[in-house]
């Protein structure tokens, strides 16, 4: 593979047919990669989220995390100065790279491990209190067969009352409404553009507009909230709660993103359910 090959995205001539889940590895770019913190602004998205995710992990008493889209290590580098104990997987060299150095800048080192959600299991060991994946990352996911291979392989490696937080766009909203977004609790930053440049039931492509005008895309599968949730009833997870925006309450329509929050806990009566 030529330099420049490693250094351009490549969707070839029809980009919207590109709908395969091993592309992301042609879009995660090390240019790409590089800006990636530009739109996450860590200062911004650490307040626009608060102390959710620590909250419902505090609730389960959880311990020991694996953050199986670690990207740039927002959310494991949080963990970490929280007192987890964090393993961070992703399935781009790129991104664990850059989370790395990332970490050891502010004093910490990641555990990070290179691997295939589908094989999940092949390449990281033991049980776990907790899994996040996070970043709208589980879309990245262009098949059915494999949204349930990838689930049963977080599930596998989860305690027996352990639990999954995930989250995804609003593409409900997205597929019936068209786009727009408030730009305030996940993508936080001043000087990226973000925007689907095509929608259809199997494709939303996103635009990632830089003031330096350097663009990039992903290719990503439109997941609807209710599908979402049902996989994860499918797999085993035996209680899905949604939150849109961090929010209980929303109206459909209304949030930029979901947030699933599953148990894996066997519940046994409509009381402990309802405690999920």
């Amino acid at each position: 593979m030529t330099l420049a090959t490693q250094t351009k995205q490549s969707f070839g001539k029809e980009p919207h047919k590109v709908r395969k889940t091993d592309h992301y590895k042609k879009e995660y770019i090390q240019e790409f990669v590089e800006k990636w913190d530009t739109l996450i602004d860590w200062e911004k998205r650490a307040e626009s989220e608060g102390e959710f995710f620590l909250e419902i992990l505090k609730k389960h008493n959880a311990k020991r995390v694996l953050d199986v889209a670690t990207g740039t290590g927002f959310h494991s580098v949080r963990l970490l100065e929280a007192g987890y104990e964090v393993v961070s997987a992703d399935g781009s060299p790129e991104m664990l790279a850059k989370a790395f150095d990332n970490a050891c800048k502010r004093g910490h080192i990641l555990r990070t491990v290179k691997a295939d959600w589908r094989f999940l299991n092949r390449d990281i060991h033991g049980e776990f209190d907790a899994i996040i994946c996070l970043g709208n990352s589980f879309t990245h996911i262009f098949s059915e067969k494999d949204r349930r291979k990838t689930l049963a392989e977080f599930y596998a490696l989860l305690k027996h009352d352990g639990i999954l937080i995930l989250d995804q766009r609003n593409y409900d909203a997205i597929l019936d409404n068209g786009y727009s977004s408030k730009h305030v609790f996940y993508y936080c930053g001043d000087d990226v553009s973000v925007f689907p440049e095509y929608v259809d039931d199997g494709l939303a492509r996103f635009k990632y507009q830089y003031a330096d005008n350097s663009n990039y895309y992903l290719n990503m599968f439109p997941l609807r909230k209710d599908y979402t949730k049902r996989l994860m009833l499918d797999v085993g997870f035996q209680e899905v709660k949604t939150y849109g925006d961090f929010k209980e309450t929303y109206r459909v329509d209304e949030p930029d993103f979901f947030i699933h929050y599953a148990s894996k806990k066997y519940v046994n009566n409509q009381e402990e359910a309802n405690n999920v």
